[in-house]
């Protein structure tokens, strides 16, 4: 055994958060696609059944009433917002991602000052927030800039309407300076629309603490609510008496059975609905939420800046020399919780590993990616990787 396997076992027997690996479904495989899609929890399927059979199947309608159906999205809305530092009431969870980026931007120019036309995007965006962002733009009249993150405080002007930014890049997995780039936003009178998508469930994001105004997220990543999950929007309790949908849905109505013609919006983040609950899904990441009930997201990300440093120590020590490239940041206050690597011959790699019983991603061409999801990975499955991973590089087919 190896040092570095010797020092696997020790890290992963005095981890706090080693027994959480037990709540879900994995087998041997060392599972680094959590950034992805997580893993299922156990309980879940059982949870679902209950749903199908006693919910939907004996009860049918009623459940909307007695199942708790209807408030469902506000419910699951407060399990989440401890996890992304927001206080109850301000997140509801329903549509995709997608659908609820095209609701934030909009709304952040309805709520932006009268006058302003510009909508700064992230260049280097996950490409549906970047299509959705000028689709907003074109239907209302404003101009769409990229602009690298770091850049933003600079290209801010008084005709900054909205920023919309990921907070960590889904490519090389890069943090961006939440805190300093929302108060250069809120400083420039500009209205903040940030996507959690891959940090939500990895690291400590504190909306309230420091004064994000929109948020989005999916919950099928670290979260771990299942293929598809509903997304969720965060809607600041300063701006939810101002918020402005553009999908009004009867269900974000102020009395949704009334059926009148004429929209009242809810009051609170309610308003941030639009059509009915996909119930399924949403019950299937409420019961996926329970593995979070008593977990700190400190020590979570604690735990994920150590799986990540020792995954390149690993990398490090194993891999052929010049064959991977760490395109992540190495300092803790840039990093999310993955890591990506560029390697020339990224797409029969990654098969290679795979087939070995390693699974990550890819993005094209040449960036493998690994992601940590503190709650189930170990430095045993990290050591292994890294291993597994020089083995591939070494052979001569790769």
């Amino acid at each position: 055994m190896s040092d570095l396997q010797e020092r696997a076992q020790a890290l992963d027997t005095a981890d706090a958060l080693a027994p959480l690996r037990a709540l879900f479904t994995l087998d041997d495989t060392v599972y680094l696609d959590g950034n992805s899609l997580g893993a299922l929890p156990r309980h879940v399927p059982a949870r679902m059944q209950e749903v199908l059979t006693r919910e939907w199947g004996e009860l049918r309608i009623r459940s909307w009433d007695e199942s708790g159906w209807w408030t469902a999205p506000e419910r699951i809305g407060d399990r989440i917002a401890p996890i992304v530092g927001a206080a109850a009431g301000q997140i509801v969870v329903g549509d995709s991602t997608s659908v609820n980026v095209f609701k934030a931007v909009v709304a952040a120019c309805r709520l932006a000052p009268e006058g302003r036309d510009e909508i700064l995007v992230d260049a280097a965006t996950f490409p549906t927030d970047g299509y959705i962002a000028a689709s907003a733009a074109r239907m209302t009249g404003h101009r769409i800039t990229p602009v690298a993150p770091a850049d933003v405080p600079d290209a801010l002007g008084p005709r900054t309407a909205a920023v919309l930014l990921n907070h960590v890049d889904y490519r090389t997995g890069r943090l961006h300076d939440l805190p300093g780039l929302t108060a250069a936003v809120r400083a420039a009178g500009a209205v903040s629309v940030w996507d959690l998508c891959h940090s939500a469930g990895a690291l400590p994001v504190g909306l309230d603490a420091h004064g994000v105004d929109l948020a989005v997220g999916c919950t099928y990543k670290y979260l771990n609510g299942g293929p598809g999950s509903p997304g969720y929007l965060y809607v600041a309790a300063r701006h939810q008496d101002a918020f402005d949908s553009p999908l009004p849905g009867w269900t974000s109505h102020a009395d949704p059975f009334a059926m009148t013609p004429g929209y009242t919006p809810a009051d609170g983040a309610v308003r941030g609905r639009t059509g009915t609950p996909d119930i399924l899904s949403m019950l299937a990441l409420e019961s996926s939420l329970d593995v979070w009930d008593g977990v700190s997201v400190e020590a979570v990300r604690a735990k994920s800046l150590a799986l990540t440093d020792f995954f390149l120590e690993c990398v490090e020590a194993y891999a052929p020399r010049d064959r991977v490239t760490s395109v992540t940041p190495a300092a803790h206050a840039e990093r999310g919780s993955q890591i990506a690597l560029r390697c020339e011959d990224a797409e029969p790699v990654m098969r290679a590993l795979i087939a070995r019983g390693v699974v990550g991603d890819l993005r094209r061409p040449d960036v493998l990616r690994f992601g940590f999801t503190p709650l189930y990975v170990g430095f045993a499955d990290t050591e292994r990787a890294a291993r597994v991973l020089a083995d591939v590089l070494a052979a001569p087919s790769a």
